[in-house]
């Protein structure tokens, strides 16, 4: 199996895991937004953000650690797990003793020990579920996906549905299905023989904490670019606002999810090639595979936003959601394109310079919501977004080069860009009705055409048996 198969392979096991498991939570979204209401949906999101932040910062980003040095099978693999699981122990019990500061903030005092619940839960099956990632276990890690899904639904439907418990009951959900998977991978994987508290190696540890630490701010950076719109809205225009802000980001996630999939996959094939001499076609082929998925999952997700999503998801007081959702599609694609330009970072271990660019897409992220929320309103959340995305995008396009030169067809990026600003346009600015649809549906097809050659070429490349390298893709 050559390097494109084995992504292949991964992507598909991946995909088969937790497209469909993450698909139910979609069925699901109407069943939330009518239990939880816009305020009640809008905190529940800002919960969820502020804890996946959380885990970060308390367990220093360790698991990207665990992942980068599980890759590597010269690495003792009960070394690396015990390390990942100590340094997240030790950051828990820190964090424990400084909650009750979180009751200072005001939107999150009534639920600081949720949130501890939440970040514990988090920390601990994130570091497992990457483990045996990390060791091959693919296919039980997409296991572990479906299950986790499933779980979470079993419980929002009781806790939400029979017992009424509201945002309690759905943050109680993810974490009672966090505990669920961690106790099904202690099982299967044997991870409590694998655990060590002590007499782990130093230098291992030492390096994994290195690695992990630069990620740590990077993520906090990049939390904030995600999330500090949703609470400057909250702030601004209220939780009936973010709400409807959070509902809308739902669907351009979707695309991310698609791409997140096979990012997932993508990871690690850039750690275990990362000495190949055909490194540079590698990362050229698949990140144009990438952007041909997102340029027609962002079309297809803009084509039936309006006729089919809003009216199937949308209960009463989130019909005005769909005006957000084309700058947000926006914002997800060059996230996903930024994201795998941090692979090279990660593979080079360069992570110091993934902080440096996300702190400048955090800043001007925070700038722009200053500036545009007021006079614009909520949609100046969205643009900020957008805009913040593009500049992190456009700097570690140019900083990369530093350490692997990547082909970019700049023309055809532009060309798609192009037709769904106007598809979004469209959707955000024409009356709902025929003449709308049949000008997204032209230019979905014209953009399907445009990268048509290109995902046939990607096809065969991936599953052709040829062990050498496929030569370097033809301009369009």
């Amino acid at each position: 199996m050559n390097k494109y198969q084995k992504l292949a392979s991964n992507t598909l096991v991946l995909a088969i895991g937790q497209f469909g498991s993450k698909l139910l939570v979609y069925v699901m979204l109407k069943f939330y937004t009518s239990m939880l209401g816009t305020d009640g949906f809008g905190d529940v999101n800002l919960i969820i953000n502020v804890s996946a932040l959380m885990i970060s910062v308390v367990t220093l980003s360790i698991s990207e650690g665990v992942l980068r040095y599980g890759l590597d099978k010269g690495n003792n693999g009960k070394h690396v797990f015990s390390i990942g699981i100590n340094v997240a122990v030790v950051g828990l019990a820190i964090f424990a003793a400084f909650i009750p500061l979180l009751g200072f903030i005001e939107f999150l005092s009534d639920y600081k020990w949720l949130i501890f619940m939440y970040v514990c839960t988090g920390s601990i099956k994130g570091i497992c579920s990457i483990y045996v990632r990390s060791r091959g276990h693919v296919k039980l890690y997409a296991i572990d996906g479906i299950l986790t899904t499933v779980t979470n639904i079993l419980f929002n439907l009781l806790l939400l549905g029979v017992f009424d418990l509201g945002v309690l009951g759905y943050v109680l959900s993810v974490s009672l299905a966090d505990l669920c998977s961690i106790v099904f991978l202690s099982i299967r994987a044997k991870l409590p023989k694998k655990y060590r508290p002590l007499g782990n190696d130093r230098m291992l540890r030492t390096a994994m904490i290195r690695y992990s630490i630069p990620l740590m701010p990077t993520t906090i950076m990049w939390w904030i670019i995600n999330v500090s719109d949703t609470i400057m809205v909250k702030i601004i225009h209220g939780s009936d606002a973010n709400g409807v802000y959070s509902f809308a980001y739902k669907f351009p996630n979707l695309a991310a999810i698609v791409v997140g999939i096979f990012l997932q996959a993508w990871h690690m094939s850039a750690i275990t090639e990362r000495n190949s001499r055909t490194i540079s076609n590698f990362y050229s082929n698949v990140f144009s595979l990438m952007q041909t998925v997102m340029f027609i999952a962002v079309a297809g997700i803009m084509l039936v936003l309006r006729p089919i999503i809003m009216p199937f998801f949308g209960s009463e007081g989130f019909e005005y959601a769909y005006f957000y959702v084309p700058c947000l599609l926006g914002a997800v694609l060059f996230q996903c394109s930024s994201n795998f330009m941090g692979s090279i970072y990660e593979a080079s271990n360069k992570t110091s310079h993934s902080f440096v660019s996300s702190v400048i897409g955090a800043a001007s992220n925070v700038l722009l919501n200053l500036l545009l929320l007021k006079p614009m309103g909520v949609i100046g959340a969205a643009v900020a977004t957008l805009v913040s995305y593009i500049i992190v995008f456009v700097y570690r396009v140019i900083d990369t080069k530093k350490y692997l030169y990547m082909k970019i067809d700049y023309r055809k990026t532009v060309v798609n860009l192009i037709l769904i600003c106007g598809m979004a346009a469209s959707v955000m600015f024409l009356e709902y009705g025929l003449i709308q649809n049949v000008i997204n549906v032209v230019l979905f097809i014209v953009i399907v055409a445009i990268n048509f050659r290109s995902a046939v070429r990607a096809v065969k490349m991936f599953i052709s048996r040829r062990k050498g390298t496929p030569s370097e893709p033809q301009k369009q």
